[in-house]
């Protein structure tokens, strides 16, 4: 079997935002809707060099969105830990996952340097949220820690990431 690879003239942003949840399970939909509001930045002429990507879950065959960047941010609703989010660099697991119904980012990396070797720089952004029950819409809280997030990620892309983003 041949492994996908992607043509030396396939031109990717540097920047990925990887927006990750499920809209119809309350706070859990956080990831789906940074990733909208980063796209009205974008409209705005704002964020250029980034490109976004949703999804419910992080899948393997994910790896291949990685592929050409020099940084992924991944941003996911947490059950726990720091309000209103914690940010961490992420490096690839020492292993692969017996399962492919989801996957981390950690395994998504580790995925990814079996397939092209170094991976790019990761993140992973885990906004507080506290409802994640079906059918409930985002919590107030979760509202606000969207938001602090928001602003945080387009700072931090428009400042430490400039160099990646314009050039």
């Amino acid at each position: 079997m041949t492994l996908p690879r992607f043509s030396a003239g396939h031109a990717v942003a540097p920047i990925l935002v990887f927006g990750i949840g499920n809209p119809s399970r309350g706070d859990d939909a956080m990831g789906p809707l940074l990733i909208d509001r980063l796209a009205e930045e974008q409209v705005a002429g704002r964020l250029k060099g980034v490109d976004l990507l949703t999804d419910f879950q992080l899948q393997p065959e994910h790896a291949l969105d990685l592929h050409g960047r020099a940084r992924v941010i991944f941003v996911d609703a947490a059950i726990g830990g720091p309000e209103p989010f914690g940010w961490m660099a992420i490096a690839p697991d020492t292993g692969i996952a017996h399962s492919t119904h989801s996957t981390s980012p950690a395994e998504l990396l580790a995925i990814y340097r079996r397939l092209y070797g170094t991976p790019p720089c990761c993140e992973l952004v885990a906004i507080r949220g506290y409802d994640f029950e079906l059918g409930s819409g985002l919590t107030a809280r979760a509202e606000s820690n969207l938001a602090t997030a928001c602003r945080a990620i387009v700072t931090r892309i428009a400042s430490a990431g400039s160099s990646l983003a314009n050039g």
